[in-house]
């Protein structure tokens, strides 16, 4: 880290980059799928739904990276910040169950969605403002209810269970971690962290594009 810190800016760039060019190629975005081979929406039990929704934000590399992520930015009083990002998550999935995404802008959807991740880098470098964390957040949720369309009412129940279990038990990590962590990696760390989570998330980007 000591060394990075020194280095020219041009060699910290080309760490960022190969950083994201290989997340890329070892992580693709999650597609709408579920996970555990269950198949289509329609044919999930109340415990496949379950399990899916507690899978999907796990399994899916740009859910996953993204809610890491959340302990790189800084947040003031960080634990405050689980519930209304959890409703703000939940909405977005209830939402996806009245406004159905077209096949056609999926790949722009999941493009966006990778995006997030280069967002989130700009808050670590206070480039813009953590409120859009809540938008952006809504936004993955949409698009993980996107997933559990047409099912019946009792799987969607529990999917959105899971995903609450997931998610939240994540955001709890992430947000009692966060002081901690960017203490120990110092601001040099956060800045480089950043620069990282934005080249993943261009990266990401791109590979959904042309997927």
């Amino acid at each position: 880290m000591n060394y990075l810190s020194k280095s020219s800016p041009m060699l910290r760039a080309g760490v960022i980059s190969t950083a994201g060019l290989l997340a890329a190629s070892l992580l693709s975005p999650a597609h709408a799928h579920h996970p555990f081979g269950m198949g289509d929406s329609t044919n999930l039990t109340a415990l496949q739904g379950l399990l899916s929704g507690i899978g999907h934000p796990l399994l899916g590399p740009d859910h996953l990276l993204f809610l890491l992520a959340i302990a790189l930015i800084g947040l003031p009083r960080p634990r405050t910040w689980v519930l209304p990002l959890l409703a703000a998550g939940l909405s977005g999935s209830v939402l996806s169950q009245f406004i159905l995404l077209p096949d056609a802008v999926a790949p722009w959807a999941e493009a966006l969605v990778s995006l997030t991740l280069a967002a989130e880098g700009l808050m670590a470098l206070i480039a813009i403002p953590t409120s859009l964390l809540f938008p952006l957040v809504a936004l993955h949720g949409f698009l993980l209810g996107s997933t559990i369309v047409g099912a019946e009412p009792t799987p969607l129940v529990t999917y959105f269970l899971g995903l609450l279990i997931a998610q939240g038990a994540l955001l709890l990590v992430v947000t009692s971690w966060s002081k901690a962590l960017l203490k120990r990696i110092g601001a040099q760390g956060q800045r480089l962290s950043a620069g990282i989570w934005i080249g993943i998330g261009m990266a990401f980007a791109w590979v959904a594009l042309i997927d």
